[in-house]
């Protein structure tokens, strides 16, 4: 990793800013967070309405000031006045109203200002249309004035760069709590009828929900759930902890469903650990949530949980490992997730468990401010960083075509660069930027706006020609031509220019050819190749001027999936997670059809001589599929296939499972080789024999070759264990030599990066 930039204290100023003064979730986050932020760092918070918040907050010795908000513009002054006072380096916001004066703030200091987005913005005051239309506007406008952006889950991130906002520019944070002090020791029964006059039987199942009654937490499906759930299972009750001015609608819904007796409202309860020590369920059914408190609190206080499938609660709750999800308004999965809790009193304590070691391992209240810290100082350092007009990287490649190969070559590539600077704004070229800008976090431009990449090339100090083949005519004279000219214009715009990872040919036309090795010559300061025969094609075009090095694919560093997620996305197939496979990457080529029957017939080998399943993984999704159901269709033996689109990690984690892989497609072999696994690769392009001879594979047919004979001997090398010791050495050798990829980027960059044993290394 990169050295720190800048010499960063241990201490920061921070300026705090929230809209009102009650409670709730997104307070919780304030206070917890404020708290343990000023143990290390001088921090000041303004509430912009006093309240019970900002009393609390003062009452527990916390810097805080309170601007009643009656005038936007006075609360601008006021705050000004304290910022020039308190020197802060960073603002951060949270809510409309605190927005609303950071974005009017902004314009008067040059002070990074960073918002937490607790809540979808649009759907902040549903139910409330002359709210939802005038704050939530005013808010939805404030937005756009932010520096960076702090959503808190993931999903809340993608909602925000799908909008529009830049995702170089947000840096996610999740709800922490402290898992250290659950209640002890409580009698449940006699708190609940203290409380509310309600008498339990040690026998009942208790469900709890704590949530406002209001449109968004759709506290009507959870009531409908548990009505669902009650007709059937007598002995369980629902206690809502919240008050609201849906509750006389929901009233009048229980009654209808005939639970109101089963059903308890309690009103607004505080402190809320004794009600969730009490509940033996923690339900949670809004249709709009990032990360609610509520969940975390019952989860520190031992309660199987339930919840709506918002925010990041995918993130949390493994469904059917921890916890169970359901799609919002879903009355009837409800039902039956409360059914199963409620005849289970041990597959509670076990699920309660589990949730509580994942929660207290990733969303503990330690965790939180940690992260928060380093998104502070990463926000502090981007700031600061001198507006440069050559900072940038271009990345182009055959991006945004579905193509899982090139997709694992992108995400590499930006890893990769990442590595060297995290603070580099990257811009990739794709055929669909709003796809690429929501899964890598980048920058994109669409590949043929030529006026937009030019723009990015005048801005950035390298231009990376991703990874693959894209010099060759095979596919089409055009696209290497629009290629060639990228290099060109990049180069004659002032970037460094580095052809990376890559594949060289074939280039078949003659003016291809010599079009092709002038403009390397010219534009091209570095090739590192992916394998040998690309360096011979090189040199037969009289391509000599650029520095050309051996490295490898830049996917060989991509890491599989967790076991349990490859398990999840094999069940999911209806695949065995425990099986025992041998693993198929087919693709559609001319020359297939001729020999389906020679690959079915190894196929049905491997199975009946060493149990081998056959299991094919697509690639490319879903043009793969349709060799794989060719090839499964004449199959006699039990075979599966990967029949649901999955992550590169997760293909990954699948390939690496396999006792050996039989591969048309490139990266299902590059893939499998990396993870240590034996292939077989049956070739119809250079780039397959390339890989294969650089890796020094002896387990390579042509396509138009391939019979039965030939793979049958080759399967048993790879199955026997004959291999074991040429495959270790191959996936090391492709991990050491992928580094001189990152090492010429560096080089052209003019920046250091830390070799594997924690040293700086000139790149």
């Amino acid at each position: 990793m990169t050295a720190l930039r800048g010499g960063w204290r241990n201490s920061m100023r921070i300026l705090q800013m929230m809209g009102g003064g009650d409670v709730g979730g997104a307070k919780t986050h304030i206070m917890t967070l404020v708290q343990a932020l000023s143990k290390q760092n001088d921090v000041c918070l303004v509430s912009f309405r006093d309240g019970p918040f900002p009393k609390e907050a003062a009452a527990r010795g916390l810097n805080v000031k309170v601007f009643e908000y009656m005038n936007p513009y006075t609360c601008r002054d006021k705050v000004l006045a304290l910022i020039d006072e308190f020197q802060p380096e960073v603002i951060h916001c949270h809510g409309s109203k605190a927005n609303l004066v950071g974005a009017m703030v902004r314009a008067k200091r040059r002070i990074p200002l960073m918002t937490t987005v607790h809540s979808d913005y649009r759907l902040d005051y549903l139910g409330s249309p002359l709210k939802q239309y005038t704050r939530g506007t005013i808010n939805a406008i404030a937005l756009r004035f932010m520096d960076f952006y702090q959503p808190v889950a993931d999903r809340m991130a993608r909602t925000l760069i799908s909008r529009g906002f830049d995702p170089e520019r947000m840096c996610v944070i999740y709800n922490g709590m402290d898992f250290t002090e659950p209640v002890q020791g409580l009698d449940r029964a006699a708190y609940i009828k203290e409380q509310w006059g309600v008498d339990v039987q040690p026998d009942e199942v208790l469900c709890g929900i704590a949530a406002r009654l209001t449109a968004v937490k759709d506290i009507f499906t959870c009531i409908r759930g548990f009505a669902g759930a009650v007709r059937q299972q007598p002995n369980m009750r629902l206690f809502l902890a919240g008050d609201g001015k849906d509750e006389p609608r929901l009233r009048k819904l229980a009654k209808e469903l005939g639970v109101e007796e089963r059903v308890t409202f309690c009103g607004w309860v505080s402190p809320i650990d004794k009600f969730f020590a009490s509940m033996d369920v923690n339900l949670l059914t809004s249709v709009s949530e990032t990360f609610p408190y509520s969940i975390l609190e019952g989860v520190r206080e031992g309660c199987a949980t339930i919840c709506s499938d918002v925010g990041g609660m995918s993130e949390l709750i493994d469904t059917g490992e921890n916890g169970f999800i359901f799609q919002p308004g879903d009355h009837e999965t409800l039902t039956k997730h409360l059914l199963t809790f409620a005849r289970d009193a041990e597959l509670r304590k076990t699920f309660a468990a589990r949730l509580y070691e994942k929660a207290d391992r990733d969303f503990s209240l330690r965790t939180m401010c940690r992260t928060q810290e380093e998104n502070y100082r990463m926000v502090i350092r981007r700031f600061a960083r001198p507006k440069s007009k050559r900072d940038g990287i271009v990345i182009c490649g055959a991006y945004g075509k579905g193509n899982a190969g090139d997709d694992a070559i992108l995400k590499a590539i930006v890893q990769e660069m990442r590595e060297i600077d995290p603070d580099r704004r990257i811009t990739v070229m794709s055929r669909r930027p709003k796809e690429t800008r929501l899964v890598y976090r980048t920058g994109a431009v669409y590949t043929f706006r030529f006026d937009q990449v030019l723009r990015r090339f005048r801005k950035s100090a390298l231009y990376i020609n991703g990874g693959g083949s894209l010099m060759q005519d095979v596919t089409s004279t055009r696209s290497l031509r629009y290629y060639l000219f990228t290099l060109d214009q990049a180069k004659r715009l002032g970037c460094k220019v580095m052809m990376y990872g890559c594949g060289i040919g074939p280039i078949r036309k003659p003016r291809n050819r010599t079009l092709a090795a002038r403009t390397i010559n010219r534009s091209v300061d570095i090739i590192t190749l992916r394998d040998d025969l690309s360096r011979g094609e090189l040199t037969r075009m009289g391509i000599v001027k650029p520095d050309i090095r051996l490295s490898a694919d830049p996917t060989i560093i991509l890491k599989p999936a967790s076991a349990a997620m490859v398990d999840n996305a094999l069940e999911s197939c209806g695949i065995p997670a425990d099986g025992k496979y041998i693993g198929f990457g087919l693709r559609y080529w001319k020359g297939l059809d001729d020999v389906i029957d020679e690959i079915t017939a190894a196929a049905e080998y491997a199975y009946e001589k060493y149990g081998l399943t056959p299991l094919f993984v697509p690639i490319e999704y879903p043009s793969d599929l349709m060799p794989a159901e060719i090839v499964g269709g004449k199959l006699s033996c039990p075979h599966y296939m990967v029949t649901e689109r999955q992550s590169i990690e997760t293909t990954i984690g699948i390939l690496a499972r396999m006792q050996a892989v039989i591969g048309i497609r490139l990266h299902s072999l590059m893939f499998s080789a990396a993870a240590g696994v034996p292939v077989i690769g049956m070739s119809y392009d250079i780039k397959v024999d390339g890989f294969l001879k650089y890796i020094g594979s002896r387990t390579c047919i042509q396509l138009r070759e391939v019979t039965a004979d030939k793979l049958i001997p080759l399967i048993d090398e790879c199955v026997t264990g004959a291999l074991d010791a040429e495959v270790r050495q191959t996936a090391a050798m492709l991990r050491e030599r992928e580094r001189q990829n990152v090492c010429a980027a560096c080089e052209l960059l003019g920046e250091k990066l830390q070799n594997t044993h924690g040293e700086m290394q000139n790149g």
